[in-house]
């Protein structure tokens, strides 16, 4: 089994540089190697694929690529492409859709916690600058048709989030997984005899 999913970022104000990247939005999605997580295929996934909001000027376009390398997937994948697309959310009621050109949808709605209101995960492993914190949610449909897949899902993980987040807290944040990757790659080459 592998892991697979997409992330898709809605700016909804922002800049990149002096470049400034209000109402675009780019999105990633990857998969793991057969029988290997995330984290440990990390830097060898089967493909990381970019989708970059096609009403990005140039400039615009390489931001959201640098974006989507550095934040979204840094490193995970030799086989990574980038498409233009159009990248689009609507939320009717309590249902969540986004589209992302012809490539992909998700659809999906918040759980309910236990004392009410949305189920909020706050610092899970893994967790990077991004996903410290988000409220927790079940496709109706997840589709994916790229990167040599045909993905249609239902009832998988969904999950939701806002923040405010800048260049600094990335530098850390890389700085710390740099450490832990390396001592990942010491305890398996250790291991080895």
């Amino acid at each position: 089994m592998t892991c697979s999913g997409g992330q898709v970022l809605l700016i909804e104000k922002g800049n990149y540089g002096n470049t400034k990247l209000d109402g675009l939005a780019v999105a990633t999605m990857g998969q793991s190697p057969e029988g290997k997580t995330m984290m440990e295929s990390y830097g060898n996934w089967t493909f990381a694929f970019y989708y970059i909001d096609e009403k990005a000027n140039p400039e615009q376009r390489k931001a959201l690529q640098a974006i989507a390398g550095a934040v979204l997937t840094p490193g995970v994948s030799k086989n990574t492409e980038t498409r233009y697309v159009p990248i689009t959310r609507n939320i009717a009621g309590k249902e969540h859709q986004i589209t992302i050109g012809q490539y992909g949808t998700f659809h999906g709605h918040l759980v309910e916690g236990g004392m009410g209101g949305a189920a909020k995960i706050v610092n899970p492993p893994g967790a990077d600058p991004l996903h410290h914190q988000y409220e927790q949610g079940r496709t109706t449909v997840m589709t994916y048709n790229d990167a040599d897949q045909n993905w249609s899902w239902s009832n998988s993980n969904y999950m939701f989030g806002t923040f405010t987040v800048d260049n600094v807290q990335y530098e850390k944040f890389a700085a710390g997984l740099a450490q832990k990757m390396a001592g990942m790659e010491n305890e398996r080459s250790s291991g080895k005899k």
